[in-house]
């Protein structure tokens, strides 16, 4: 009896879900992409691209300022933090359009057939260096924006954003 049960709760999984994990994205625009993530990467969001930064110590310029009142950011810090933040932005805003037309290009390749070893190694390493410019610009925008806070400011930084951060500001406690 319990065997029966458990065949037909696998077979009900698989009818379910596991065997069709991509229903429904065959009608996205770009297939690799879902809308959210189009609007992410062209409004210049980070898309997680940042969590080596964000988790280890080093905040990010977005969070900062929205957490300014919190961490008693001075008028200069404000500043010097929004001027990275708006570079950030518009390098990302720049380069995460890029991202989408070149999985745009992949994806099209793809559609139309028109597609070999050559031309794949091709799109996929023009999309892969862009998407590795955007990662780099996110984290760079981090590394920016540390020295211009004080240890008690990424403390309380890493505390806010519930990351349980140990004294030295980064969240693996390996510093």
């Amino acid at each position: 009896m319990t065997a029966a049960i458990l065949a037909a709760t696998l077979a009900a999984g698989a009818v379910h879900g596991s065997s069709q994990p991509y229903a429904g994205e065959d009608q996205r625009a770009i297939a690799s992409l879902s809308p959210q993530d189009i609007d992410d990467l062209l409004a210049g969001r980070g898309w997680g691209f940042a969590k080596p930064a964000e988790l280890n110590g080093y905040p990010g310029p977005t969070h900062l300022l929205e957490l300014a009142e919190d961490l008693e950011l001075t008028e200069v810090q404000a500043e010097a933090i929004e001027a990275v933040r708006v570079r950030m932005e518009t390098d990302a805003q720049a380069l995460g359009a890029a991202f989408v037309s070149a999985e745009a290009a992949l994806d099209a390749a793809f559609a139309s057939g028109e597609i070999d070893a050559a031309r794949l190694t091709a799109l996929t390493e023009d999309a892969a260096r862009i998407e590795a410019a955007l990662r780099a610009r996110h984290l760079a925008a981090h590394l920016e924006v540390k020295p211009l806070l004080t240890r008690h400011q990424i403390v309380t930084y890493n505390r806010l954003r519930g990351y349980g951060a140990d004294e030295h500001g980064g969240g693996h406690g390996q510093h």
